[in-house]
């Protein structure tokens, strides 16, 4: 049976025509034509018809403002349009596999490999119960888009849909290329470009529509394959612990971002709970259609009894649920249901406390219909709901609190300071042990209330924990439940957390904490001095009682997009790998549970890429089941927007947990051979003195604003938080997402390889059987091969023939000093990467060798306009536009920002 009605090569081919079509009837004859020759010339030189692009520049080169902006816009949004049929092909590719049994790194695979490795009922039901992954979807700018123009391309998609998947007329097909031919016109008649940032409210929305739209209704069918899984392969399956949760930074993270207030946070809070609450209603709502039954031929008062009188359930809900539904048990049970979850967020009382209520009521209906023999409609109604209510509660996603520690200790320092305490001039051990008194003392220290006197930005902390403890009392203390403490360098900067929560009343010394606080080491020197940090942190007596509190377990977030920032890719790698293992150590030492949170970006240098392949890379005393980890921007929308692929991206994070947990448990951790050890800190050595030798050149700084859009990218209204930290010009002070973003728009992709080269060189010289090695580390070592195959990867991603184009923007005594450097150190890590891994090209996927070569001739126009426009000191208002318009193309054309 065929599934489909067509291929990926007919999708681009008609959208690419329509799209042709649109630009012809919207724009003067010699723009379209322009575009079609610029298309041309840049497949001529790609496929070898021509030796150089003189031909591609020449047409680009000589144009007037109106003809360039409708050649960046048709390009973007060609872009944007092959984005849409890549990933319908991809949900091709799933339904096939899926119907011919062969999908692999999926749950029922990994059931599948437990069985076959001997695993019985018992150990994989330890296994699901340690394993909890949790994806939490941050804010962080790197979504190029307007909310307008993904709502027009989320309807191109349905459309595609339609017209592969369904069964058409002709008269059908007809209307919906109709339909089609509609809708990318009206892409391209849209406004690309953002007038102004976006509010953190509107960040906060963007993420809820993911949860809400998408991620919500993919849960039960995750539950459902693994429930699947676990009765085929083993005999008295244990039922599926609570192994995927969802969390958010949208709304709660301030680091950096003065937008982000605390009645941004109580908004964001409030929205979650009502979409939440919403989707139950609805569901409780469909469940009434199914439950008629006739209660003349039923007896079920025992099982229901809890729910009709149950302590919260007032007589009056159970009164008009009875007089509505005479006769009809299940009815009546779920309307009492359907009233208490509408009473959650009323004055009315009733209404349930919290989730795990409402899932007890949930369960005594699900037993009293699987009493009457009613299981099909338990199974395809009521065991859903109950795997949603598990894993969304009343709070959708919880959120994670963040700030920088420096806000902490400035605002400890005036508040104290106001009530004769000089914190400001204590030193580290001084502020531990004033800490550490003060949280273990009954009496509050300081009034969160009284904050008129204070700076806004100590005011604004000291709202924050004020508030939280309301959060608390309104929302439950699962809806925000964590506070990560950016660039973590001392112990009191945890302290001091600890402390501001104490006062709020959120932790109670000694027996409650109803936060955890969690230290994110993302410094070379934090890394370093893990052990120092995190021991004395468990030595201390105030925080000792707050973490077994939190059932003696501990968070640590790892930073990977400051660590290569500073380090450099390989070094950085290498330092995180090194730091979790220390951190391994560190808890098993104090018998405390870790839980690491990796902040991984969206892009390779900023710890991107496949995450199952991360995840099974991960150090083996690492995996205790818990997994949390960052995902932000175009990551989120290109792995949950999509219902199919969301449900992929999430089944093989789990393949990846299920089976990295399971092999913790049953095989002894390997010790890394010292010769591996040694080679690695060479490596990465050499690697971050090759890097930092080239940021520390003198006018790098200018250097990589004369070559790149950085300007342009700051000014692009991403996101609601500012591109650098202070107005210092420097790559200290330059947040990470547009560091890469400018890169990979000039197509020197330093960040996902710059000293990789020079590293292995280095390594080599000083060994007789370096290169053997280096493959057998390739063969044996998870960690190793994913370095490299990443690093791969953005090297195939690379264009230096491009890039040195951008170099001619730079002052002459800049590129001559620069550019060369960049260039040497790309062709010797290129050479050095295929010396080690057993292949000849840089991509290892046929699709993905594929889909480059389809993208980059198209990319190419793109990347000449935006190198003239920028070699323009002055720009007007149209070329302003047009700039901005190539940096959205070339994002889309990359498939990537920062």
């Amino acid at each position: 049976m065929d599934l489909h009605n067509r291929s990926v090569r007919q999708d681009v081919r008609e959208l690419g025509a329509l799209l042709g079509d649109v630009v012809s009837d919207h724009s003067p004859p010699e723009s379209f034509e322009l575009v079609e020759s610029a298309r041309n010339e840049a497949i001529a030189y790609r496929r070898g018809r021509t030796d150089d692009r003189e031909p591609l520049t020449s047409v680009v080169g000589s144009n007037s403002e109106a003809v360039n902006a409708v050649l960046a816009r048709s390009f973007t949004i060609y872009f944007q349009l092959i984005n849409l049929a890549e990933e319908r092909e991809r949900v091709r590719a799933l339904r096939t596999f899926r119907q011919q049994g062969t999908i692999s790194h999926s749950i029922t695979e990994a059931m599948e490999n437990l069985a076959e490795a001997g695993a019985d009922a018992e150990t994989v039901g330890q296994v699901l119960s340690d394993v909890h992954v949790v994806p939490t979807f941050t804010a962080h700018p790197t979504e190029a888009r307007r909310k307008t123009v993904k709502g027009i391309l989320q309807r191109v998609g349905r459309i595609l849909e339609d017209l592969d998947e369904r069964r058409l007329t002709n008269e059908e097909e007809t209307a919906l290329t109709a339909r089609l031919n509609a809708v990318v016109e009206s892409l391209y008649t849209t406004k690309h470009i953002r007038d102004r940032r976006p509010e953190p409210f509107d960040e906060a929305r963007n993420v809820q529509w993911y949860l809400d739209n998408v991620i919500f209704d993919v849960i039960p069918e995750i539950y459902a394959e693994l429930e699947a899984a676990l009765e085929e392969n083993f005999e008295d399956p244990p039922d599926p612990a609570h192994v995927l949760e969802f969390r958010s930074w949208a709304g709660s993270d301030a680091d950096g971002n003065p937008n982000v207030t605390p009645e941004v946070t109580d908004k964001t809070l409030h929205r979650q709970r009502s979409l939440a609450l919403a989707r139950y209603r609805e569901a409780l709502e469909d469940l009434l259609g199914v439950l008629s039954q006739d209660g003349t031929r039923v007896d079920v008062e025992t099982y229901l009894d809890t729910i009709m009188t149950g302590e919260s359930t007032t007589e009056s809900i159970a009164e008009t649920a009875a007089e509505r539904y005479p006769r009809e048990p299940f009815r009546q049970a779920t309307t009492v249901i359907l009233e208490r979850v509408d009473r959650v967020e009323s004055v009315r009382p009733g209404g349930y406390e919290d989730g795990e209520a409402l899932l007890e009521d949930l369960s005594a209906l699900a037993e009293a219909l699987s009493a009457e023999g009613l299981d099909s409609i338990v199974s395809e109604f009521v065991t859903p709901l109950k795997r949603q209510v598990q894993t969304f509660g009343f709070h959708l996603a919880s959120l994670d609190l963040r700030d920088h520690r420096q806000q902490h200790t400035q605002a400890l320092s005036e508040a104290l300071g106001a009530e004769d305490i000089d914190y400001a001039g204590m030193d580290e051990s001084e502020r531990q042990e004033f800490l550490t008194e003060a949280i273990t003392r009954s009496a509050p220290v300081l009034d969160l209330e009284d904050r008129t006197e204070f700076t806004d930005e100590t005011a604004v902390v000291l709202e924050r924990f004020d508030r939280l403890a309301d959060w608390h009392e309104e929302f439950g203390p699962d809806s925000i439940d964590a506070y990560c403490i950016s660039m973590t360098e001392e112990p009191s900067h945890v302290l001091e957390v600890l402390f501001l929560a104490d006062q709020a009343g959120v932790v109670d010394y000694p027996d409650y904490s109803g936060l955890d606080v969690v230290p994110l080491l993302e410094t070379e020197s934090a890394l370093s001095n893990a052990r120092d940090i995190i021991g004395t942190l468990f030595e201390n007596e105030a925080y000792g009682a707050a973490m077994r509190a939190r059932d003696e377990t501990q968070e640590i977030m790892l930073g990977y997009s400051d660590s290569n920032k500073e380090n450099g890719y390989l070094a950085a790698n290498w330092q995180l790998d090194r730091a979790q293992r220390r951190l391994a150590e560190i808890t098993d030492d104090y018998g405390v549970e870790l839980r690491l949170f990796h902040g991984r970006g969206g892009t390779i240098s900023r710890g991107g890429g496949p995450m199952n392949d991360a995840l099974l890379a991960l150090p083996k005393q690492t995996v205790t089941g818990e997994v949390k980890f960052t995902q932000q921007g175009e990551a989120i929308s290109e792995k949950y927007g999509n219902a199919r692929i969301a449900r992929r991206e999430m089944g093989q994070m789990l393949n990846a947990q299920i089976r990295a947990r399971h092999a913790n448990m049953s095989e002894p951790d390997p010790t890394l051979p010292e010769p591996w050890v040694e080679a690695m800190d060479e490596m990465a050595d050499t690697a971050r003195e090759t890097y930092r030798s080239l940021l520390e050149t003198e006018g790098f700084v200018s250097y990589f604003e004369q070559t790149t859009p950085i300007k342009t990218i700051e000014g692009l209204n991403l996101g609601s938080r500012p591109a650098s930290r202070s107005d210092e010009r420097n790559v200290e002070d330059l947040r990470a997402i547009p560091w890469v973003f400018a890169w990979t728009q000039s197509r020197a992709i330093i960040p996902g390889w710059f000293g990789i080269g020079s590293g292995i060189d280095a390594y080599l010289a000083e060994t007789d059987d370096g290169l053997e090695r280096l493959k057998a580390m390739y063969e044996s070592w998870p960690f190793f091969q994913t370095m490299l195959d990443n690093a791969a990867l953005s090297l195939a991603r690379t264009e230096m023939e491009i890039a040195s184009e951008y170099a001619t923007l730079a002052d002459d005594d800049l590129q001559a000093r620069i550019f060369p450097a960049i260039e040497n150190e790309y062709e010797r890590s290129k050479e050095r990467v295929l010396d080690i891994i057993p292949r000849e090209d840089l991509v290892d996927r046929s699709w993905l060798r594929e889909s480059l070569d389809r993208r980059n001739p198209y990319v190419d126009p793109l990347n000449f306009l935006q190198i003239q426009l920028l070699s323009r000191s002055h720009r007007t208002p149209q070329e302003e536009r047009t700039l901005r318009l190539t940096v959205k193309g070339i994002a889309a054309g990359m498939k990537n920002t920062g």
